[in-house]
């Protein structure tokens, strides 16, 4: 079992310093098109929908037995899920890169500081759900998991860091800040493997409550947001290629 934690908790290590892996081209290029950042966000969100559906539900239905029960079960931990990023993000302070300020006292916060916790509402999930992934014994699912995330941390990474930069910060600084929200991913990862090691019931519940809440982010921030400066179409392409490309690595991989 100690094993089966430290492999998780790298899995959702790596899979989390994607994001800095995305952000290095801010050092070489000064200017990223809207369109590409909109497609790389619709790609990232097609990744975490396929993870959600492929790695998640499905496998939270199959251990919660059949029928009636194991439909209300996983559908309990969806809306639970959903309904604990909801109440985070309402109460947080953070900052939307199109939205601007929302949330509590966000004047008292400096801007990058909004920057970072409206990024770690995203990143905490999708290590919870690699986390999980790991926790159910199944290394062969929760290294499709990692992959797809880290796969999607890229493009992420990279639309944050010019994001921080056309705000007049440092390249260095962005990169930086790239890297802190990644690292995010395995505390959630970490979490989610020692609950379900715990309390093997409290699988299907995991599993269900990782996949609500990305599936609330994706809803309520990434395809908004790749849909408010005109190349919508772009973006939902990027959407279909990231939930085919994630539908490719968890046949594949898991």
């Amino acid at each position: 079992m100690d094993s089966l934690v430290l492999i998780g908790f790298v899995a959702s290590l790596l899979a989390g310093l994607s994001t800095a892996l995305g952000a290095l081209p801010v050092f070489f290029v000064r200017d990223l098109s809207v369109r590409l950042q909109d497609v790389m966000m619709g790609f990232g969100a097609g990744v975490m929908l396929a993870a959600s559906c492929f790695s998640l539900i499905l496998p939270a239905l199959e251990f919660s037995g059949v029928g009636l029960q194991a439909a209300l079960t996983v559908a309990g931990g969806l809306l639970v899920g959903a309904f604990f990023l909801f109440i985070t993000d309402r109460y947080s302070p953070h900052e939307h890169f199109i939205k601007g300020p929302e949330g509590s006292n966000v004047e008292k916060l400096k801007r990058i500081w909004l920057f970072v916790i409206a990024i770690t509402l995203h990143n905490f999930p999708e290590g919870l759900a690699v986390g999980v992934g790991f926790g159910g014994g199944d290394i062969h699912n929760g290294v499709a998991l990692a992959t797809g995330i880290g796969l999607q941390n890229i493009p992420e990474g990279m639309v944050v860091a010019f994001a921080l930069v056309s705000e007049r910060y440092s390249a260095l600084y962005a990169f930086v800040v790239s890297l802190m929200t990644g690292l995010v991913e395995p505390l959630g990862g970490l979490l989610g493997i020692g609950l379900v090691s715990i309390s093997r019931p409290l699988l299907p519940w995991g599993m269900a409550f990782a996949a609500g809440a990305m599936l609330f982010v994706i809803s309520d921030e990434i395809i908004p947001e790749s849909h408010r400066k005109g190349f919508e179409k772009e973006a939902t392409f990027g959407v279909m290629i990231g939930f085919v490309v994630m539908m490719i690595l968890d046949v594949t991989l898991g």
